[in-house]
């Protein structure tokens, strides 16, 4: 037996079915959230130019760090963070929310 599959690109949207050298996926953050949108050429280009102000006008700090996420959108490395949080002098308690200064320290530390 033969097993085809057939993958579809979808603009994200407008839902609009698209070829694969007329998609584009483009990645941004805002906000300390990275997101990442299927979109047509089109699209792409008009995100980019509702943008560009903003970006024109703002400080390039490099790539925005991505995060280990499970499926719910959860951090699956605190226990990592908290190690290594310890280790660099900042307090954080054994359970509960680890404050944004430390995770956003953690990221810069680890960003590749």
């Amino acid at each position: 037996m033969v097993q085809k599959a057939i993958t579809s690109i979808v603009d994200d949207l407008d839902g609009t079915e698209l070829t694969e050298d007329a998609a584009e996926t483009v990645s941004f953050a805002l906000d300390g959230k990275a997101y990442e949108i299927d979109l047509s050429l089109a699209n792409a280009r008009a995100l980019r130019g509702a943008l560009m102000p903003y970006t024109d006008a703002g400080r390039k700090l490099g790539r925005a760090p991505v995060s280990k996420t499970n499926a719910a959108g959860r951090r699956t490395d605190l226990t990592q963070i908290r190690a290594w949080a310890r280790e660099n002098g900042h307090q954080v308690a054994e359970r509960g929310r680890i404050h944004y200064d430390v995770v956003t320290a953690y990221d810069t530390a680890h960003a590749s």
